[in-house]
């Protein structure tokens, strides 16, 4: 258990009041940033705003409290703006809530039973395929509102967005849509010029005052979504029946899964800028507490932020405090400003959600991968972009890891093999092993496996073969890490082949997880201990006294 203890409980033994400051300095910093950013998120995924100041609230509040990071900033993030926006239209309100619950309890599993580090077996071409495909999808979502178009909901399908914008073109806003490029040159400009504040909170400051001095036509947050809570809601668990968790488990696991990889991902990065090292499996319970919290409390979906959490460390903060400090601002925010809020503009928020999308797309990394990468890795980065931005996340995750794991299994089948030999120059090779590999007997065939004998290479075996005049088959093994149950019936095969031609086996240097297998499955008594010998010498030694 000492594994799964919280980052929070092992950083206090040591803590000062300079550190305190840094971190109340930072936790304020990081809330001002996190305000408009989880605003626009909540909107962007089709719940009302004050949900993304929930989330932010009071998942932050657990995951910097039970989380394995020092500097990790919990909170709602454009990774699962997709996947939100169509489970609420699908199942409403009450299903997100469920499968944010049933995601915050994946994620504890997953760190109980230390499956952190099971997260980089995700391969970097499907992260970076299916992040890129997110961006384009938020991009494509925030049209409306940029464009001021008066329209219905927006379908959640990449096509019928296409489709539907194109329908109400006409009904385009300019004074929308020049409210929110004033708001993108802003997020552009703003941070070549300083680094103080948040570029997002400038622009939504500057652009409100605009609208509201000169009582522009433009639609705002109250204006859609009415009158803003000022207040924090008390835990609500809506009715669940078992139908509705079957239906809801792909997607509650989805949530799950992008969680622990983004989240653990953030880990990294952080972990590089502040020299520490996080503890993953901790870091994912703290991840999962914090979403059952969030669900219960009707927020959305939380995981680690990466800008927030750099933003975080940039300012000072070096423990789980100021992450708390962040969830407390943001409490006191919600409290005293929250009816403010309404005069948001939502072109501006678009804009903002629009350079969030913008960030997420590496176009110089996808690029770099469709142009360097093997062409299979290609396949999968490619393919998982336009699952996700057709599809949705869910199959493009699920199709993804399948090609990749084929593709894998492929390759290692391709570098598997089975050669027959008299004399190989081996620089590992002694001199006196050189002179006895010099001269074979014709009665005795030699034959090296490289690779590991598993299923999609298991008929290679079947390359070992004799002549009429063969008496002993010799089987190289120093190079095979590993065998599993389809290469031991592949050898079972061969040993009844040889058994039919009064063919005796020997081994050669077989390794320790082969050995383990081949004692396990019977397959050692059957050919006999004497046939197993460490090295070629022997092997060859031995074999000759067969002959004899």
């Amino acid at each position: 258990m000492k594994s799964l203890k919280p980052k929070l409980f092992k950083v206090m033994h040591n803590y000062s009041r300079k550190q305190l400051a840094r971190d109340i300095v930072s936790g304020i910093i990081v809330a001002i940033i996190a305000l408009p950013l989880s605003i626009a998120l909540a909107i962007a995924s089709g719940v009302k705003p004050e949900c993304g100041l929930y989330t932010a609230i009071i998942a932050g509040f657990f995951i910097s409290c039970f989380g394995g990071s020092r500097v990790q900033i919990g909170g709602p993030t454009a990774a699962f703006v997709v996947i939100i926006y169509g489970i609420v239209e699908e199942y409403g309100l009450d299903g997100l809530i469920v499968a944010t619950i049933m995601s915050g309890f994946f994620l504890i599993i997953m760190g109980l039973c230390r499956l952190g580090s099971l997260i980089k077996y995700i391969p970097y071409t499907i992260t970076t395929g299916f992040t890129c495909g997110i961006g384009v999808s938020l991009f494509v979502g925030q049209l409306k509102d940029f464009l001021g178009l008066s329209m219905g909901a927006v379908p959640s399908e990449f096509v019928e967005k296409i489709s539907s914008y194109a329908h109400n073109i006409g009904t385009m806003n300019m004074a929308a849509v020049l409210i929110g490029i004033f708001a993108l040159a802003i997020l552009i400009i703003f941070p070549k010029l300083t680094d103080k504040l948040p570029a997002s909170l400038i622009a939504i400051i500057i652009t409100t005052l605009i609208v509201k001095i000169a009582d522009l036509p433009v639609n705002t947050i109250g204006s859609v979504y009415g009158q803003l809570s000022s207040q924090l809601p008390l835990p609500h668990l809506p009715y669940v029946d078992f139908e509705m968790i079957q239906k809801l488990i792909s997607p509650a696991f989805t949530i799950a899964l992008l969680a622990g990889i983004e989240s653990l991902l953030s880990c990294v990065v952080s972990d590089g800028m502040i020299g520490d090292r996080h503890n993953s499996n901790a870091e994912l319970i703290g991840q999962g507490i914090g979403n059952i919290f969030s669900g219960l409390f009707g927020g959305i979906p939380a995981t680690g932020a990466i800008a927030r959490t750099a933003a975080n460390v940039k300012n000072g903060g070096r423990t789980p405090i100021a992450g708390i400090v962040h969830s407390i601002t943001l409490l006191l925010i919600l409290l005293i400003f929250m009816p403010m809020a309404a005069l948001i503009p939502m072109s501006t928020l678009a804009a903002v959600l629009i350079m969030v999308a913008w960030n997420m797309c590496d176009w110089s990394t996808f690029f770099r991968l469709v142009k360097t990468a093997p062409k299979s890795d290609t396949i999968v980065l490619v393919g998982t972009f336009f699952l996700t931005v057709f599809f949705d996340l869910v199959i493009a995750i699920e199709v993804g890891v399948v090609i990749s794991a084929l593709l894998f299994m492929k390759r290692m089948a391709e570098v598997s093999g089975v050669t027959s030999w008299k004399y190989i120059e081996d620089p590992d090779v002694t001199d006196g092993e050189s002179e006895r590999l010099l001269s074979i007997p014709k009665e005795i065939r030699v034959f090296e496996i490289n690779g590991p004998m598993f299923f999609a290479a298991a008929d290679r075996l079947t390359f070992i073969d004799s002549k009429k005049y063969t008496k002993v088959i010799i089987i190289r093994m120093r190079s095979v890490p590993a065998i599993d149950a389809s290469a031991m019936h592949s050898f079972h095969s061969l040993a009844s082949r040889a058994e039919k031609k009064g063919i005796r086996l020997v081994f050669s240097h077989v390794n320790e997880q082969p050995l383990s297998v081949m004692k396990k499955d019977g397959f050692y008594d059957r050919i006999g201990n004497e046939q197993f010998q460490p090295d070629i010498v022997e092997a060859l030694n031995y074999a000759e006294a067969l002959l004899c």
